[in-house]
């Protein structure tokens, strides 16, 4: 099979199973944070938010809110979550955010987990997520523009040709037409906040453990964040199922 097959291949396989990398990071993540703990602990405070954690948060909300951006502005079928189904596209996005940076998605993918990288306390782990968030990606990024390459052809690639893949070039900034979606943000990323502060509570708890022996994390702070972004995704997850309140003609 030659090269560029292989890698369209290995980056559909890779896009469909994309949710499961950061199963491949948390792991990693741990044990990197017990080492650090160890000899730094400092790190890790009793009751209050450190300073890792707020550097760490706002990089996780920066992820997030490239996604909410993106998603916002887009019609249907298009910046989605689809993973069994494969690629979906019924337009080129080229206005907005696509306007400046051809995966935005991904890159708040990239921030929102490289925040969760952040919360380990170490830069060597930073470098290695971001290298292995690069090589895991390319393929996927590579096997989607061959997909939308085949669809619609000139019209992708030469938009294409000017609009970088990743780095953003605000220069390039062109209004969308299109109005913000607060429903469809509400609809496809009601979770990412509750991830966001389930995350650095579980952190927190390990660092409980480890210093303590004891689960419970006495950072009230994380508690509460946990449970109340934890409210607003079960509510609205339930609207989502139980309700048509989310569903908007053409988003």
């Amino acid at each position: 099979m030659a090269l560029l097959q292989e890698l369209e291949k290995q980056g559909n396989f890779l896009f469909r199973y994309r949710s499961y990398f950061p199963l491949l990071l948390l792991p990693l993540a741990f044990w990197v944070y017990s080492y650090m703990i160890s000899r730094n602990p400092e790190l890790f405070s009793d009751t209050g938010i450190t300073m890792l954690e707020i550097i760490s948060i706002s990089i996780c909300l920066l992820g997030l809110i490239i996604r909410i951006c993106t998603v916002g502005f887009t019609p249907a079928n298009t910046s989605g979550r689809n993973t069994a189904e494969g690629q979906v596209a019924d337009t080129v996005n080229t206005t907005g955010i696509y306007s400046i940076v051809r995966h935005p998605l991904y890159l708040g993918n990239y921030f929102m987990w490289l925040g969760i990288a952040v919360l380990a306390g170490d830069v060597w782990f930073m470098i290695a997520f971001t290298l292995a968030y690069w090589i895991y990606y390319e393929r996927i990024m590579y096997a989607e523009e061959q997909f939308l390459t085949r669809k619609f052809g000139e019209k992708y690639t030469l938009w294409a040709s000017v609009t970088p893949a990743f780095i953003p070039q605000f220069s390039k900034w062109t209004s969308t037409n299109l109005t913000f979606s607060w429903k469809k943000v509400l609809k496809k990323e009601k979770n990412g906040l509750f991830a966001i502060f389930l995350l650095v509570l579980i952190f927190n708890c390990w660092g409980t453990w480890l210093t303590t022996n004891q689960w419970i994390t006495s950072k009230v702070w994380s508690i509460n964040a946990a449970i109340a972004t934890g409210v607003f995704y079960f509510v609205f997850k339930f609207i989502k199922s139980g309700t048509t309140w989310l569903n908007e003609d053409g988003r």
